[in-house]
């Protein structure tokens, strides 16, 4: 008996050894549980995805609804602008109507005060040079050179 039939024989002890506490059934029983392991894990990883995937959708829906009413808000914004700006317009030509209607009253009142005043003091000259020829006596020369003066008086006095 050599070493080799005692290999064989250890060998064949540690087979019966091995079979007899059922190592192969724990192999396969521990590759079958991890298998069942990456499959659950497999199954989670794909609801995940499906579920990053409807958050996604979501998320752009809602990026899209944002973006439409931020465009929404813009319009509203540049219609609410125009509608300002057209309103300041209108308010600005009736207040420059307003006050060239003032200044016009302004002006027509202050011609009517110079004409006024040219007709008192028309008056006023035209009585002094009467008052003057009645006391006088003046002959009509006399008178026609007075109220000549006068005129070019008036006239000064108008400039």
């Amino acid at each position: 008996m050599d070493a080799t039939f005692f290999a064989l024989v250890g060998l064949i002890i540690f087979l019966a050894i091995v079979a007899y506490m059922k190592v192969p059934g724990m192999i396969t029983k521990a590759l079958d549980d991890r298998a069942g392991a990456i499959a659950n894990q497999l199954a989670e990883a794909k609801s995940l995805r499906e579920e990053a995937q409807k958050l996604l959708a979501e998320y752009q829906q809602k990026r899209k609804d944002a973006e439409k009413e931020a465009e929404e808000i813009v319009a509203a914004a540049k219609r609410d602008a125009n509608a300002i700006a057209e309103e300041a317009r209108v308010k600005t030509a009736d207040y420059v109507k307003r006050r060239e209607a003032m200044a016009a009253q302004k002006i027509a009142q202050a011609e009517t005060d110079a004409i006024n005043d040219v007709r008192s003091k028309a008056v006023e000259i035209a009585i002094a040079a009467s008052s003057k020829l009645l006391s006088a006596g003046i002959d009509a020369k006399a008178a026609g050179d007075m109220f000549k003066s006068s005129l070019i008086e008036i006239k000064s006095k108008l400039n």
